[in-house]
């Protein structure tokens, strides 16, 4: 199912495990993976743009706007290099793609040709505030068309998985999703409906068990009841769940304005990684 795996590197503590997670999927599907890394110049472009009359009238000059960017690039060839070096000895298919820009505009652009996309919860400026979801993943999680997986710092393996059910469309191709990924990773899935409607969960829950009934997988299902995402997410820490799978709430445009969606909420404040699923 995941055959082309994109890995959206860069220098943060999460690169780590972004890496070892696309290596698992790649190992388990067969799959390339395309390793891209971006050089953030939007503060040189801003520098530029502001000219003599902006607020602050400071412009670097030219020599310390090419060194600066210098580095940047550096840095951006020194991730996949790396990156490279350690996929070549798990015989992983790759290739690698450099590119200047914004990193969430690059991401999103190049993640048309890819099935799944990998990315950490924050990016490399993380350790200045920790308990936010980074800028890049939140937008890319907002407009991305294909399923995005969120890494935490930790890597872990992957043999419990659940899932939100909720019977949207969403949901049916999270479903799916999980369905291929318990089968290769021989985990076990959880399905659960967080509604107070016993009879309209019970209704999901039978749907997603069916459903799942066409793959070499194990399912449980539970109902619970709660604020959705602060009960999906303390199930999780309670039952050790490896990877919540949710369906993408919030992609049309007013829910994209609203702070604090259910999809936002679980991947900010999970303990395991996160795959959100269009």
């Amino acid at each position: 199912m995941f055959k082309t795996i994109m890995l959206a590197l860069d220098a943060s503590k999460y690169a780590d495990s972004v890496l070892k997670h696309g290596i698992d999927l790649a190992s388990k599907f067969k799959s390339h993976v395309t390793v891209l890394s971006v050089a953030d110049v939007r503060i040189f472009e801003w520098a530029t743009s502001i000219g003599t009359d902006g607020f602050v009238p400071l412009i670097p000059s030219g020599a310390y706007e090419s060194e600066s960017r210098k580095l940047v690039e550096e840095k951006c060839e020194r991730i996949i290099v790396k990156a490279g070096e350690i996929l070549q000895k798990e015989n992983i298919e790759f290739e690698t793609m450099k590119y200047e820009g914004s990193p969430p505009d690059v991401i999103l652009e190049k993640s048309s040709l890819a099935d799944i996309v990998v990315m950490g919860k924050r990016g490399e400026y993380e350790r200045w505030d920790n308990d936010s979801l980074g800028a890049t993943v939140d937008t890319v999680s907002r407009h991305i068309p294909k399923p995005l997986f969120v890494s935490k710092k930790e890597y872990r393996d992957i043999t419990n998985i659940l899932i939100g059910y909720d019977g949207s469309a969403h949901a049916n191709h999270a479903l799916q999703c999980c369905g291929h990924l318990a089968e290769a990773f021989h985990a076990q899935i959880t399905v659960i409906s967080v509604t107070e409607d016993e009879e309209l969960g019970k209704h999901y829950l039978q749907e997603a068990s069916n459903y799942l009934l066409n793959y070499e997988v194990t399912c449980q299902t539970r109902i619970i009841s709660g604020v959705p995402h602060k009960a999906i997410v303390k199930f999780a820490d309670d039952h050790g769940i490896d990877l919540i799978s949710i369906g993408a709430y919030g992609h049309s445009r007013i829910k994209q304005a609203i702070l604090g969606s259910t999809t936002e909420q679980i991947i900010r404040f999970a303990k395991c990684p996160v795959l959100m699923v269009n």
